[in-house]
């Protein structure tokens, strides 16, 4: 017989799922968006929300719907093709860009303002990090107690403050928006929330959540689905709350920083203008205990991820994850944010398309030779974007510059509708075709 969830329980599965979203990403992000936009910094909120809180909560719907993590979610597209997609986005939301990046968000916050922006103190500082990080994640079964119980809602409260004061005392300094907002303020909000990593991070979180409610011995399908969802959508609330109060203290900001200033400068400036020495003491502690909760559950995710298919066991995937994010988060902020915006502005459009698509499975007489063709374009296109990301333009032909929507860094997109619209005909007419000849 199949155990049920408390309220409290559901809350703590909601509370755990908000609090493994809400990891350096998107603390440093939002404040970025809204000291650059400006006056349009509404209209570019909508669009970041749409990419950091939409499309992760429809895919934990997704995930659940489909009773598993990406491997279930991508069976469309074949086990091999799905094997390399999963494993792109568990290296990205794991030891190449997001767990490294929490610990130095963590560090430039907290620490650098006391010991200067030096190699060694980074070193040592993430040398005690991870040491942390990978001693919680040995132990996976009290993820529910250590995270959703005691550390997420400490991260809870925590934000919550920061959002408030937000609101309450504004430092007053909106600066007129920068060229990219001022032409293309919604898109350059939308390929700005593919940096949070939220929608490849819940690819990665969909099973951690899953399995939290297994050890509480839920182990009815339709249980899971549900308690899930309702997980997701905690989630999304919380994170839709968090942004906001976010944009507004970073478009009030701009009497305080540098326009160009990155996340966690415009942060640590706004919490010392308003709450002085203290204050800075209290951000560090919130951007520590949110970066090490998210830090964890990438680092349990991918560890139960790669032992599936490497002849290592789950303890020691956490010490090589760990030891190499650690490695990696010695590289600083700025230069694992250069590196990371490419590689996401060309994995996410397919990630996208598959999780969109996922919907629509009934509605096909075989989804594969729908969903991926979409899938393929798309990261064709996406590459082709992630190019001109990186500065690459000059190697590109004339006509990339002339695509539709190319000037907002969504040239994916058409081509994508216009390939998903010649597939679905071609699955219909080959559809039609097969049962003439049945018939027959």
């Amino acid at each position: 017989m199949t155990n049920r969830l408390t309220t409290r329980d559901i809350l703590a599965l909601g509370f755990m799922t908000f609090a493994l979203f809400v990891g350096a990403g998107n603390i440093i992000f939002p404040p970025m968006v809204g000291i650059q936009s400006g006056e349009h910094v509404w209209i570019a909120a909508l669009g970041f929300l749409i990419t950091a809180v939409g499309l992760p909560v429809i895919t934990v719907i997704a995930l659940a719907r489909v009773g598993g993590g990406i491997d279930a979610l991508s069976t469309p597209i074949g086990r091999t093709a799905g094997i390399v997609l999963a494993t792109v986005c568990y290296l990205a939301v794991g030891p190449l860009f997001a767990i490294p990046r929490t610990a130095t968000v963590s560090f430039e916050v907290g620490i650098a303002p006391l010991t200067g922006d030096g190699a060694l103190p980074l070193f040592i500082y993430s040398l005690l990090y991870f040491a942390l990080v990978i001693l919680i994640s040995l132990y996976p079964g009290k993820l529910l107690d250590t995270v959703g119980h005691f550390l997420a809602p400490l991260k809870i409260i925590a934000l919550a403050v920061l959002g408030v004061a937000a609101l309450l005392w504004p430092a007053d300094g909106m600066a007129p928006a920068t060229e990219a907002y001022q032409h293309a303020a919604f898109s350059s909000g939308f390929v700005n929330g593919y940096l949070t990593m939220d929608t490849l991070g819940a690819l990665v979180f969909g099973i951690v959540i899953v399995n939290a409610a297994r050890s509480r011995g839920v182990s009815e399908a339709k249980l899971l689905t549900r308690y899930t969802i309702l997980a997701g959508l905690i989630a999304g609330v919380g994170l839709t709350l968090v942004y906001l109060s976010l944009f507004r203290l970073g478009s009030d900001s701009a009497s305080l920083v540098d326009q160009n200033a990155n996340g966690a400068a415009i942060l640590h400036a706004y919490v010392q203008y308003t709450f002085g020495n203290t204050g800075s003491l209290f951000l560090a502690a919130l951007i520590f205990v949110a970066c090490m909760v998210t830090a964890v559950g990438l680092t349990c995710a991918c560890a139960e991820f790669f032992e599936q298919y490497l002849p290592l066991s789950y303890r020691q995937m956490v010490f090589i994850l760990g030891l190499f994010s650690m490695l990696v988060s010695n590289l600083g902020l700025s230069h694992l944010i250069q590196i990371s915006v490419p590689v996401l502005t060309a994995i996410y459009p397919p990630c996208i398309v598959l999780i969109l698509l996922s919907f629509t499975l009934k509605w096909w007489k075989k989804s594969g030779r729908v969903i991926a063709p979409t899938m393929l374009i798309s990261l064709l296109f996406g590459i082709i974007d992630a190019a001109k990301s990186s500065g690459l333009t000059s190697l590109l032909p004339g006509f990339v510059q002339r695509l539709p929507l190319a000037e907002q860094g969504l040239s994916w997109l058409p081509p994508s509708l216009a390939m998903l619209v010649l597939v679905a005909i071609y699955d219909r007419t080959l559809g039609r075709q097969q049962m003439s000849v049945h018939q027959q």
